[in-house]
């Protein structure tokens, strides 16, 4: 497989200043070898500066925002730029996370803005799709991912599409414990495949990277990266301790 493994860490609303210096003065060192593979880092917007700050002149790490708002600036109380993201040495962003889709109700439209504005910018999306317990249950999973990959991707060309990662949580495998199965993930992850060729072309398609998120740990994920399909993970919880995460990362499919 010519796609490059992207092990991706969402901190989500974990960890302050201090907690982070120490995680990357642990983690660093620990995955000073690794060439073979991506690692992102994605912490809370307060410990982004400084975490670009302590990745900076290292090739195989680089550091995430969780989220962002799609205009350059403006009277938006409490959001944050693409711009202010790219000043401080962001490289990537979060977007469509369940936890803002179904918590804080951001819609398909607004995620579509989004990744338009993240590209724009030159910050790489991870957009999340995924289905709810029920829509699975009800066999809805493929219409609710195509929905969701027709509005995060509406206004992107070919050409910027090359410059994005999509991530598939399904909802109910986020903090749960529980885990779709290597299979399961698999199907899924081959019908994304197979609508971005059809949406896009057969070369994108093949080359661009999917990764499976929702309670991803030391335990299921090697059965997970052995899929032909799913070339990387998005983990939460098991991303917080510099020991359990770099493990994680070294894991060959």
């Amino acid at each position: 497989m010519s796609r490059k493994p992207l092990m991706a860490a969402n901190w989500k609303m974990y960890k302050t200043l201090g907690e982070t210096r120490e995680f990357f003065e642990a983690f660093l060192p620990k995955i000073k070898d690794i060439e073979d593979r991506d690692i992102v880092i994605a912490p809370p917007f307060t410990a982004l500066a400084l975490s670009c700050e302590l990745v900076r002149g290292l090739d195989n790490i680089r550091i995430a925002a969780q989220n962002m708002f799609h205009e350059d600036e403006g009277a938006y109380t409490g959001e944050i730029s693409p711009l202010m993201l790219k000043d401080i040495g962001v490289e990537l962003v979060i977007l469509g996370h369940s936890e803002r889709r179904h918590i804080f109700g951001e819609g398909d439209e607004l995620i579509g803005k989004k990744v338009q504005a993240a590209l724009k910018h030159g910050l790489m999306p991870i957009l999340c799709v995924g289905e709810r317990l029920e829509e699975r249950e009800q066999g809805l999973t493929q219409r609710v991912v195509e929905t969701q990959l027709q509005g995060g991707l509406k206004q992107v060309s070919n050409g910027e599409v090359e410059n994005l990662v999509i991530a598939y949580e399904p909802v109910w495998a986020i903090g749960t414990g529980k885990t779709a199965t290597p299979e399961l993930a698999q199907e899924v992850h081959q019908f994304i495949r197979e609508w971005i060729c059809k949406k896009f072309t057969s070369t994108i398609a093949e080359n661009l990277r999917i990764l499976y998120g929702g309670s991803v740990k030391l335990a299921n994920v090697a059965g997970l990266m052995a899929q032909p399909d799913i070339d990387g993970a998005l983990v939460g919880g098991a991303s917080l301790k510099a020991g359990d995460f770099e493990k994680i990362v070294r894991i060959e499919g």
